[in-house]
């Protein structure tokens, strides 16, 4: 597990707990201490107690020794540096995993994207977990579940395995693009749902950017090749819904801080771990724009970040036109009812070979 943060922590128990022996890297060598002798990360983690087949090392070399999966759960910002490092250690033909939820500012590309880049590796050894994830309510072993997509369904399989126990079942889908893009873009709508909530809106206004939100996931995810039953699942639907309600999310969390009238740098600086959805805003926008893709939601929050919107006047769920459109962004009544019907009659008569298991579904 390179990263040892609350993420990285919280999923390392998940994998102990699954049976696995589990090598933390941490870059700052009294956390590794800690962890390796009290069984704990009391900064991040606080009351805690870590399984003893959990141990850490700031060693990067020494933790890669023997490993048979591995996992990455640094800030997305950081990772390419951290996959410079660990290229001439990778031991040969494993899985590597990637846990985070961001987009690299400089290049706009997905995690797995920079891991196949900088590692050189065929992508079918690639995985990415995602799913309804708050680290604190994993460590206190409150049940949940998460999805692990590869576009190889074996590698998929294999790391879903080693990441399930008593209280954490990992699901399947070969849908990666939708897989990260719906982790990514929650982040997004979750700083949204901060900023209204900080300015004392209520609940009607949180469900409608929750609700628009969601359209506007799966119209960006479909827009660069994803399914969009893969942003009804967990990776989507499931995680907007933990990250937007939970006082624990750090996006929520950041956006709730701006909406009381903190400046950008403010946020940042007292904010104890990396909020991945405000470096992603730019990074999406710029994506969308060039598929033509429209999200008014993060559009306002780029504005809110950037300075030029108050945060009492995000209002996103109502910029549209004067004249009433479809409840969908990309509204095409005619090829929609056409595909609801052909979906009605592949369960009438049983057709379709997928039994309802789409590329996005477990």
């Amino acid at each position: 597990m390179v990263g040892a943060g609350s993420w990285g922590t919280a999923f390392a128990k998940v994998l102990a707990d699954g049976g696995a022996e589990v090598t933390m890297w941490a870059r700052r060598p009294e956390v590794a201490r800690e962890i390796r002798e009290t069984h704990r990360n009391t900064q991040y983690l606080r009351g805690i107690n870590l399984p003893r087949t959990i141990t850490a090392t700031s060693s990067l070399r020494d933790s890669l020794r023997g490993a048979q999966q591995l996992y990455l759960a640094v800030p997305s910002q950081t990772l390419r540096d951290n996959l410079e490092a660990l290229k001439p250690m990778l031991p040969a033909d494993i899985p590597v995993v990637s846990l985070m939820k961001g987009i690299e500012k400089s290049t706009n590309e997905r995690m797995s994207e920079v891991i196949a880049s900088v590692l050189d590796l065929d992508e079918e050894r690639i995985a990415v977990a995602s799913g309804p994830n708050l680290a604190l309510e994993i460590a206190k072993e409150q049940p949940t579940a998460a999805v692990v997509s590869s576009v190889s369904l074996e590698t998929a399989q294999t790391v879903a395995m080693a990441a399930t126990n008593r209280y954490f079942r990992s699901f399947v889908n070969t849908d990666v693009v939708g897989t990260e893009f719906g982790g990514v873009l929650k982040n997004l709508i979750a700083v949204a749902i901060g900023i209204v909530d900080g300015v004392g809106y209520g609940e009607n206004t949180k469900a409608s950017i929750i609700t628009r939100g969601l359209v506007e996931m799966t119209d960006f995810a479909v827009a660069h090749g994803g399914h969009p039953d893969t942003l009804s699942g967990l990776a989507g639907l499931g995680d907007l819904i933990a990250t937007c309600q939970s006082p624990l999310s750090r996006n929520n969390t950041a956006g709730r801080l701006l909406g009381q009238g903190y400046a950008l740098h403010e946020v940042v600086r007292q904010m104890n771990q990396t909020a991945e959805g405000l470096a992603s805003v730019a990074p999406i926008l710029a994506l969308a724009r060039a598929r033509g893709v429209t999200m008014p939601i993060v559009e306002q929050v780029h504005q809110v970040l950037t300075g030029t919107l108050d945060p009492k006047d995000i209002a996103p769920h109502l910029t549209t036109d004067d004249t009433p459109t479809g409840e969908r962004i990309t509204d095409d009544h005619e090829a929609r009812t056409g595909s609801a019907l052909r979906r009605a009659l592949k369960r009438a008569f049983g057709l379709g070979g997928d039994r309802g298991r789409g590329p996005g579904g477990a």
